[in-house]
């Protein structure tokens, strides 16, 4: 799972140069595209047949180097997923988060919080208020509302994460509920999407998960995979490498080894 932290006086212009984006991609193969399904697009799959691999390839440099100019930061998570339906229900966690979309999703919204609570502002100054982040996501009618209450109820072994001070309001960087979206409508769940497939089929490739489909695969999605990592948050508030807390521990144990 993988989220753009965007600076709010900077989504709307983003939103247009994306939808220029689609509108572009749209004249090139014929027919109006309102969303790219990454996963059709990858492989040359209708509605994207006609584009040879090169071009496929020299679009996704494009979009990737888009996203560097726009300076907006990724957050991520990435689970073993044959190691979490085997091992999580027994773990003391499973009754309050069940799901893998809510292991995930409460991962970035804590990876959010770490990093904006002590984000710098000016000289030898931090960021402390409350409030600064929402969080949208793609929508997920069945999760939607239970990852509402764990979000708004969250457990005190979550605390230790962010290291929540005692006067500290739990989560007090994210701004009142999640809300969940249409990714029709919003560009930048559609971005999310695009640089989750790609940092996903690194995991996959680098790990043996899945063989490469063409010659040169491997270093290809590498180097994309290296320009999404550059752009991340600050690696201690997603996988610490020594130090965690059980509540960190427990994201970085079912975590691909290559990832963490």
């Amino acid at each position: 799972m993988v989220g753009i932290v965007a600076d709010s006086h900077r989504m709307r212009l983003t939103k247009e140069h994306w939808n220029r984006l689609l509108k572009a991609l749209s004249k090139i193969i014929g027919r109006e595209i309102n969303e790219i399904h990454t996963k059709d697009f990858y492989s040359g799959n209708s509605p994207w047949r006609d584009l040879k691999g090169r071009q496929r390839s020299a679009i996704i440099d494009a979009i990737f180097q888009w996203l560097q100019q726009r300076r907006h930061s990724i957050v991520y998570t990435a689970v073993d997923k044959s190691l979490f339906y085997s091992r999580f229900k027994n773990e003391p966690y499973f009754t309050d988060i069940k799901t893998l979309w809510r292991f995930m999703a409460l991962h970035l919204s804590l990876s959010i919080q770490k990093s904006h609570q002590g984000a710098p502002r000016g000289r030898n100054r931090t960021v402390n208020h409350t409030g600064h982040c929402t969080l949208i996501f793609d929508n997920e009618n069945r999760e939607k509302k239970r990852f509402t209450d764990l979000l708004l109820s969250a457990p005190d072994w979550t605390d230790s994460y962010y290291d929540k001070k005692p006067a500290q309001e739990k989560f007090s960087q994210i701004v009142d509920i999640p809300h969940f979206v249409d990714s029709k409508d919003v560009g930048l769940i559609q971005l999310a999407d695009f640089i989750c497939f790609f940092l996903r089929k690194h995991i996959e490739l680098s790990m043996g998960y899945t063989d490469s489909e063409y010659r040169d695969e491997v270093e290809k999605v590498g180097r994309w995979s290296e320009m999404i990592l550059g752009q991340a948050i600050p690696k201690r508030n997603i996988y610490l490498s020594r130090g965690r807390c059980d509540c960190a521990d427990l994201f970085y144990r079912y975590a691909p080894t290559t990832i963490r």
